[in-house]
């Protein structure tokens, strides 16, 4: 029997403001920039476009933007995402204040805005399968989502990504038993693994003499936070150096019930055709290329997830990142699932 996924991501809308600079501004620092461009962003929408142009069946963003953002809503419906539930409130929209130089590297400052508005959609509806969530909206909104989710659905499937990251505070309210898939780059890990374990001493590595990942310094990193969230599937991007992950929910681990007794999954970049460009919307990118490859495994009906489907999976997203990096903008530079399954054949 043929079953339909559905994904709810409950998160930001921003309207994007890109400055092109030669360099990153320092302190104290007054610079000229080369152009001003303007586009849709936000992490939550983001990631609901990425969801979308990945092949994801059903994407619903939950969110808020100001009369200022009418067209950012326009523009995610025409992209695929379900916007019945974007609330018009008086208040501005969110914006993204963008440094971008000429080889992709950026610098960003966030204004809140509308994102932070109360939202009237509570609850879960039927039939969602995944949620996904970041943290550029309330953390109790956050939270009511994850907990509802946790408790709805017979499938619950819940995905986060800190970024930016939690206070402390924030991370010892979080709750990580009811999170499936956690997704961070390697600043984010170390950050939570030292808010969790507060004065636990380090747990030893185990030995990885020969593999791929053993001279990789986040291996140690994501092993101690797995630690402290031993039931959560944890997913690390190490930028140049390709992606990481602890997957305990593995069907070979799955008796264990932890990534302290599974192999570590690891994949180099892809090769880039044209180099880098601009950065800023890859990790989005790679979100919403992996939450479209778990929604896929749950139409395929799959209820034990193997090694080889996390690879498959985690494969597709690093493509589509590195695709991402080859052009300007956020949204506008997230490849469409044909394009990366094409390059994916040359593998």
């Amino acid at each position: 029997m043929t079953m339909h996924s559905r994904c709810v991501i409950r998160g930001s809308i921003n309207i994007d403001e890109f400055f092109h600079v030669k360099k990153i501004v320092r302190p104290g620092e007054t610079i000229s920039s080369l152009e001003l461009s303007r586009q849709a962003g936000g992490k939550g929408a983001n990631q609901a476009v990425a969801l979308a142009k990945a092949g994801a069946n059903i994407v619903s963003l939950v969110g808020s933007v100001g009369e200022d953002g009418r067209w950012v809503v326009e523009y995610l419906k025409d992209s695929g995402v379900d916007v019945a539930d974007i609330q018009i409130i008086p208040e501005p929209t969110g914006r993204a204040v963008i440094q971008l130089t000429d080889d992709g590297e950026n610098s960003i400052i966030l204004f809140k805005g509308a994102n932070y508005a109360s939202h009237p959609k509570k609850s879960i509806s039927s039939g969602v399968t995944h949620v996904l969530l970041q943290n550029e909206i309330p953390i109790e909104d956050t939270l009511t989502y994850l907990n509802a989710q946790a408790d709805a659905s017979a499938f619950p499937i819940t995905i986060f990504n800190p970024s930016p990251m939690l206070s402390d505070a924030e991370i010892e309210l979080f709750t990580w038993n009811k999170l499936s898939w956690l997704i961070v780059n390697e600043g984010e890990a170390f950050d939570l693994y030292k808010s969790l374990s507060g004065d636990t001493p380090d747990i030893p590595i185990p030995d990885v003499n020969g593999s791929s990942f053993v001279n990789i310094p986040a291996y140690s990193t994501l092993f101690r936070l797995s630690s402290c969230i031993p039931k959560t599937n944890i997913v690390c991007t190490l930028g140049a150096a390709g992606v990481l992950a602890l997957v305990p929910s593995l069907q070979e681990t799955a008796d264990a019930s932890t990534a302290l007794n599974s192999d570590p999954i690891f994949l180099p970049v892809a090769k880039l055709q044209n180099g880098v460009i601009d950065t800023t919307g890859a990790g989005d990118c790679f979100t919403g290329y992996l939450v479209a490859g778990l929604m896929k495994l749950h139409d395929e009906g799959v209820k034990a997830l193997r090694r080889e489907d996390v690879m498959s999976i985690l494969k597709r997203c690093v493509q589509a990142a590195g695709m991402c990096v080859e052009k300007r903008g956020a949204m506008e530079s997230i490849p469409l699932a044909r394009e990366v399954d094409a390059m994916m054949h040359q593998w």
